[in-house]
């Protein structure tokens, strides 16, 4: 999927498809999901199940090749969740076929640090985790990478100590987000190639982040302007298209619900009945639309004149 705003064209890079959403999202029930009638064909399946994709996307500006989140990543250990675990993928093959060498990277920009929006900053090779965009700058916004290092430097939780079904969540969790600071986060700090940057950061013309905590305490979103057109990346501020519909549900891998849930509120709040293109990371194709205000909420539309 592509799409140009002005002078910026947005592509996606998808790596694999985002399966168990049921379990992410468990208020999404079947019920939920049949009072939504827009989802299908395109955001649910025949089988009623709710469809996603883990992809990056390539923001090319006319200075400059910003790459946003870099998906699960080959080789990684997530051992909690077998579709990520020590895959081997051809991302990378997919990416230089769109036309874009990992050496012409300028700017690769995570909107957080959770495992599947970081993984392909990283490669391995033999034994080591190179950097996959060794020309670029990784920019983490400060208040995420900072949430994080206190995190992993506590005491970490053991899933057999578990009493209940969030802390086994929990648990796992904690054990992915240790392991890839050091597989993903780690080896970009070592090289010298991380910035540290303000959640309202103006990467240059036209790119900007906007702070959506909710997720993770430091999420950002990424905000797209050119030529009097504008787009928003949405990152984890929403996953499925059900959360338009019914911005109230929650993902079990939420730091604050109450935060997600305003969150998703605002966004949109301020984009309904606009012509902002809403692009979401996580949304199976077309991935992108224009959110409209309707008597009992909102809705995502191809056409901003629907």
């Amino acid at each position: 999927m592509q799409w140009r705003i002005g002078e910026i064209e947005i592509t996606s890079i998808v790596e694999q498809g985002l399966a168990d959403l049921s379990t992410l999202i468990p208020g999404a029930t079947p019920a939920v999901l049949d009072e939504v009638e827009w989802l299908r064909p395109d955001f649910v399946d025949a089988r009623g199940e709710m469809t996603g994709l883990i992809q990056a996307f390539v923001v090319e500006t006319p200075e400059r090749k910003i790459v946003v989140d870099t998906c699960v990543g080959n080789d990684k250990e997530r051992s909690a969740i077998e579709a990520w675990h020590r895959k081997q993928r051809d991302f990378l093959e997919t990416f230089e076929s769109a036309g874009y060498a990992p050496g012409s990277i300028d700017v690769v920009l995570c909107t957080h640090m959770h495992f599947d929006h970081v993984g392909w900053n990283t490669y391995l090779d033999g034994d080591r985790w190179k950097p996959t965009f060794p020309n670029a700058r990784y920019l983490f916004a400060e208040e995420e990478f900072r949430h994080w290092e206190k995190y992993v430097e506590g005491p970490a939780l053991d899933p057999a100590r578990a009493t209940s079904e969030s802390e086994m969540i929990d648990a796992l969790l904690d054990g992915m987000m240790r392991q890839t600071r050091l597989d993903s986060i780690l080896p970009i700090v070592e090289a010298g190639l991380s910035e540290l940057v303000p959640h309202d950061y103006q990467i240059g013309a036209g790119v900007r982040l906007t702070p959506t905590p909710g997720h993770t305490p430091g999420h950002v979103s990424v905000e797209i302007a050119s030529k009097g057109q504008t787009a928003f990346i949405t990152g984890d501020a929403m996953h499925h298209p059900v959360q338009i519909a019914k911005p109230e549900l929650f993902t079990i891998a939420d730091s604050s619900r109450e935060g997600g849930k305003g969150t998703r509120r605002a966004i949109l709040a301020k984009l309904a009945n606009g012509d902002t293109l809403l692009i979401g990371s996580h949304f199976a194709e077309p991935t992108a639309g224009y959110v409209r205000k309707e008597a009992n909420g909102y809705r995502l539309c191809r056409s901003p004149s629907t």
